[in-house]
This record gives structure tokens, sequence and C-alpha cells, in this order.
């Protein structure tokens, strides 16, 4: 009878441990993308993340962290996203010689944390998000919060050497081109690395200086945290808080693939997202959005076009702007003109005062330029251009751009701009209130 109770008392205790081992993995174990049972996944003691391979359907796996009561499962950290491994045989092992890797289904090592230690006792998922690994003493030798993705969540920080990375697309978590981090100035900032071109748009690259913009470039700490109760604060003065201040919520600030910056709070009963603050108010105002030669504009909703005797480069993906239907040549062209577009950046001359005839006799005077950019503003600015790039059309802009095009090129009775695709503004979350403009005096958004 004694033997009974000590079977059932050790059944017990080992259901037990399985239970409050639900978020470690210990040193020698992995975790397979073959099977989908509990056994593979670990989840925070509260049950708020959740951690595992994470796929699209197709046979590529992303081992990844997620709110676990997501309707989608949000994914907010992910270890190899440049490098998915298939389904068969892939894993994840915390090995005994205390490194952490990932391996594909022939073996091949495809991320590692290089935390090789006889001190290292197991990974663990922690309420916050963070995924650690632990010494035998509880310190922590390695954690995710040091290598974000596209994420950053509450008790996060943001150094000089974390830089938030937007995915691909909505389906794809390979890095995108959208950047957020600390440039050398000491300011945090967002910016468009593409293929071609490299260009900040936030903050306001208008503004007279780092201080019309409520920021300092003095502390160079550059660290930056964002707080449970929904409260960004930074080294450079940058602060904002979000719309449901408080604490008790779910929240997560994220870089979208449209190049915006979000805070997303999620609704526990619905399991859906609401967007509770967000960086850049006009999505047209975020570069790169409809690569070289592509316009955005309002109708109402964002979208990207191409100017005349331009088309889509590819219509699947405004990223990659559009194509000119001609050969570019210095000898023999004119210009057609576009209202109320301005492309930024990529000036070739500044001039002012000038008359718009001296502005058009300087862009057909320069092979390179290939467009001007014409505005009164009491007297005549011109603006020639090398190349055309984050541009945007509004009814309230003042100026107007002139594209240079061959003289044969094809006759305009009057200006259409070809194709149109969307932009995905607000990609995750419904919106249900937004903070406007950034208020410099109060060095908070309005």
């Amino acid at each position: 009878m004694k033997k009974r109770h000590c079977l059932f008392a050790f059944i017990f205790l080992s259901s037990l441990t399985s239970v409050l081992a639900g978020n470690i993995l210990a040193r020698g174990s992995s975790l397979t993308a073959e099977s989908t049972s509990n056994s593979n996944f670990l989840t925070s003691p509260d049950n708020t993340f959740t951690c595992g391979f994470y796929s699209f359907g197709a046979n590529a796996y992303w081992f990844s962290i997620w709110y676990t009561n997501s309707n989608l499962k949000t994914v907010v950290w992910t270890a190899n996203r440049d490098n998915p491994v298939n389904r068969r045989k892939s894993r994840l092992t915390l090995r005994k010689d205390g490194s952490m890797v990932l391996t594909d289904f022939d073996g091949s090592i495809t991320w590692e944390t290089n935390t090789t230690s006889a001190n290292v006792d197991k990974a663990e998922l922690l309420n916050s998000g963070n995924f650690v690994i632990k010494g035998i003493k509880g310190n922590i030798l390695w954690q995710s919060f040091d290598f974000p993705t596209d994420t950053l969540l509450p008790t996060q920080l943001v150094t000089k050497k974390k830089t938030l990375v937007s995915n691909l697309g909505p389906k794809n978590f390979g890095s995108g081109y959208f950047n957020f981090f600390f440039d050398s100035d000491n300011v945090l900032k967002l910016i468009y690395d593409g293929p071609e071109i490299s260009s900040i748009y936030w903050p306001n690259i208008n503004a007279v200086n780092v201080f019309a913009n409520g920021r300092t470039n003095y502390n160079s700490s550059r660290i930056a945290s964002f707080d449970k109760r929904g409260r960004f604060n930074s080294s450079d003065q940058m602060q904002f808080t979000t719309i449901d201040v408080g604490s008790g919520i779910n929240r997560r600030l994220t870089l979208n693939y449209d190049g915006n910056m979000r805070v997303y709070s999620l609704n526990d009963s619905s399991g859906t997202w609401v967007i509770t603050w967000q960086a850049v108010s006009s999505q047209c105002d975020v570069h790169g959005l409809c690569g070289r030669n592509g316009i955005c504009e309002y109708s109402p909703e964002p979208r990207c076009s191409c100017p005349p005797n331009y088309e889509p480069t590819d219509s699947s993906d405004w990223s990659k702007g559009c194509k000119p239907k001609f050969n570019r040549n210095c000898v023999d062209s004119h210009f057609v003109e576009l209202s109320h577009v301005d492309y930024y950046g990529f000036d070739l001359n500044y001039s002012q005062p000038v008359s718009f005839e001296a502005c058009r006799q300087l862009c057909l005077g320069d092979c390179r330029c290939q467009a001007f950019s014409y505005r009164l503003l009491g007297q005549g600015v011109c603006f020639t251009k090398s190349a055309l790039f984050n541009e945007y059309r509004a009814v309230d802009f003042p100026g107007t751009i002139y594209l240079r095009v061959p003289s044969n090129a094809e006759p305009l009775d009057h200006v259409v701009l070809n194709g149109s695709g969307p932009v995905c503004s607000n990609p995750e979350g419904k919106l249900i209130l937004l903070p406007g403009s950034y208020e410099a005096s109060t060095q908070k958004f309005k």
C-alpha cells in the first residue's frame, strides 16, 4: 500500500513538474518543427507569450515568439528571420555545451547564440516575452531582448547597438527596408534603407534643426525605454504616451513593413489589436514606399501610381517603383507638368530667386537632370533632380514637378497617373484614434 502511495506521489509530482516547466527548455533538450504537440512549444508562466516554430502554410518555418491570445498569433521576435528552415527534422536545441542552435533538415546550423559555457543551465521564456538562457546561478547569459527584429516589447530597451528592422511583407519575416535606430548624432530616426538609396524621413526632415523637432543631440547615452503603462522615453528627449495609457494592457511597438512605426494594444476579449500611437501621421511621408519614379497619393487611402510615360516595374510589388517607357537622351527632350507633386531629395541644383525659364534651362543643360521642381513662394524657387524618389502628391503642395521626357514620347492631352496599388497603412490593427503631430514645445505628440 505504501508503495502505491509513493508511486502515485511520484506520478503527481512528475506531472506537476512538467506543467511548471512549460516555459523551460532544459539543457540537452530540443523543440522540433515536425510536431505540433504542446511539448514542442514553450509558454510563459502567465500564458501571455508562446515560442516555437511558426509557419504561414508553406514549408518554411521560423523559430519565433508570439502573443498567445492574439487572433493571428502575432509574432514579436524571430531567430532565423532571413533563413527559414524545413519542417522535416528541423529543431532548436540547447546543447550540453551550453550553445543554443537552430538546425535545418540536413543538420546545418542556420542560427545560434554562441553561448558555449559549462555554466549554462536552461533556456526560459519569461512573462515579459524575453527568451533567455540562464546560468546555474540564475544569471542571464543571453536574451532575445538584445536582438530585436521588428518589435519592441514593454521593458525592452533601444540602445545604440539595437535597431528595429521591418519585415519584408505581411507574410515574410525577412529583413525589410525600414529601420528605427539611434543615428550617430544621438537622435532616434526612421530611415528607408533600400537596394538603391537610403533616406531618413522621421522626425520631420524639414525642421530647421534637431531642437525644432523637440529633440536634443547632446546626450550621447543613446538609450530609450517603453514601459508597461504605454510610455516611451528616450535620451534624445523623444517622448510619447499611448492614448490608452495605464497598466494591465498588452502592447507592442512595431516597425511595420509599410515604414510606419505604431504601438498596438491587445483587446483581450476579441484577440484583435488597436493602434494607440503612430510615428508618421501621413503615410505618404514615408520614403521609399512607391520606389523609384513612383508617386504616393491619397484617394482617399494612400496609393502608389506611375507618372505619365512610366509603368510599374512589378505591379505586385510597388516598392520596385516605375520604369520609363522611353530611352533617355540629352539631345531632344521636353517636360511633362505634374502639379502639386514633389520628389524629395537628390537635388542637383538649388536656385532662389529664379525665373521658370531659367530653371527649365538649368535642367536642359545638365544631362543628369531627370526633372525639375519649381514653386513660387514670394519668389521663384528651383530644384533640379538627378533621381526621382520619395514622391508624394497633395492638393495643398504649392509646387510643380516637370518630368524630362524625349520629344517623341507619347503625347498627352491631359495628365493621367498610370496604374495604382494600395499602400498598406495600418496593416495589422484597427485605428481607433491617433495623435496628430509632434508638439515641439511640450515634446509630446498631440
